[in-house]
């Protein structure tokens, strides 16, 4: 029988919680991503329920319980874009989206979100591993509303819907999802649709984000419509950013928005913007603040453990999924032996030699 060793390192508990507009609005792409500074940030103190897990205990397979912990592996971030009747380059079918989701929790992962890995608080059952899930653009597939007799019911079809549905045969799946929106784009891309674009009512869209919100999953900002914000001075930068954090906080006052997604991956010529900045409303005279404690690229792979040194919150790696691309990172990280497994223990923070 093979046994892998693994090391132990013993930390205080108080050091482990540390801390629409022409070709702008199309399908996101990759971007260029470059260095930035390391700032982790301190541990949040915001009530957001996304910081919470709110999944039951469930059934560990023999091959999660055999699993060598390795707390400074890396962490499939995936991201999704439309989900619904087709595969493409940005979009998931349906099917296939369910299929993901039976995947990753067969191979022994589940669903963190984008606060608890800032706060490093991944509290997994040893041998089980985090996955983030994160949706950009908020078009309608991923989230829809179905009105029978004046009553709104969740589309079943929908992502959210699927969601929900893998989760009552499976209670240890979180609602960790984490909803990277845009407010004012186009083709319904405005908090899970408007105008009645695929039969979604501009007056269900607040409703929606209140609702995300409520059951756990986490809210993150992606600008107002989805602009390249590499090709725009500094002023026009922060205004998309802003009224992206307006938009969320009149669905859901006083949420706090940790986590900006860069639309396309670019980053603004101001790299700084893209974490801090500010707007004054020129009709109110408002000065509206942001202040992001993640920035998450396009694409670059799984991202490292915030247990790791090297971790950078300000530039968290993403994996695009469409084709077969999730399942080849899977067994990329197997093979490796590079994936993050939780020990079990919030106490210490386990590796396997030579990795991290």
């Amino acid at each position: 029988m093979l046994v892998r060793q693994y090391f132990i390192v013993l930390i205080a508990c108080s050091s482990l919680v540390a801390c629409q507009s022409g070709g702008d609005n199309a399908a996101p792409g990759t971007g260029t991503a470059g260095a930035a500074t390391v700032d982790t940030p301190a541990r949040s103190t915001d009530s957001n329920p996304a910081n919470t897990s709110t999944a039951l205990p469930g059934k560990l397979s023999a091959a999660d319980s055999a699993r060598a912990p390795n707390e400074l592996g890396r962490i499939p971030v995936v991201e999704y874009h439309l989900i619904g009747d087709s595969d493409s380059r940005w979009g998931r079918e349906r099917g296939r989206f369910r299929r993901d989701l039976l995947l990753l929790y067969e191979r022994g992962y589940r669903p963190v979100s984008i606060s608890q890995v800032l706060d490093r608080k991944i509290d997994l059952p040893r041998g089980l591993s985090p996955v983030v899930f994160v949706f950009d653009d908020a078009s309608p597939g991923q989230f829809k509303y179905i009105e029978r007799n004046g009553e709104l019911e969740i589309d079943p079809g929908s992502g959210v819907g699927i969601w929900l549905d893998f989760r009552k045969s499976h209670p240890d799946w979180s609602n960790a999802g984490v909803f990277c929106m845009l407010s004012g784009a186009a083709a319904g891309r405005s908090f899970f649709g408007d105008k009645g674009i695929e039969g979604q009512k501009s007056e269900w869209r607040f409703q929606k984000v209140k609702f995300l919100a409520d059951n756990g999953f986490e809210l993150c900002n992606h600008t107002l419509w989805h602009a390249n914000l590499a090709k725009y001075p500094d002023a026009f930068v922060q205004e998309q950013i802003a009224r992206g954090v307006l938009a969320i906080d009149s669905a859901v006052p006083g949420y706090k928005v940790r986590t900006f997604a860069l639309p396309l991956g670019v980053w603004p010529k101001n790299r700084a913007l893209a974490k801090s900045g500010s707007w004054t409303d020129p009709k109110s005279g408002k000065v509206t603040r942001y202040y992001f404690d993640a920035v998450l690229e396009v694409s670059g792979g799984p991202t490292r453990s915030p247990h790791d040194p090297k971790f950078n919150p300000i530039s968290i790696n993403r994996i695009e999924v469409f084709g077969d691309e999730l399942e080849r990172t899977l067994d990329r990280l197997d093979k490796n032996n590079s994936r993050y497994v939780s020990d079990g223990d919030p106490r210490i923070v386990a590796r396997l030699p030579g990795n991290g």
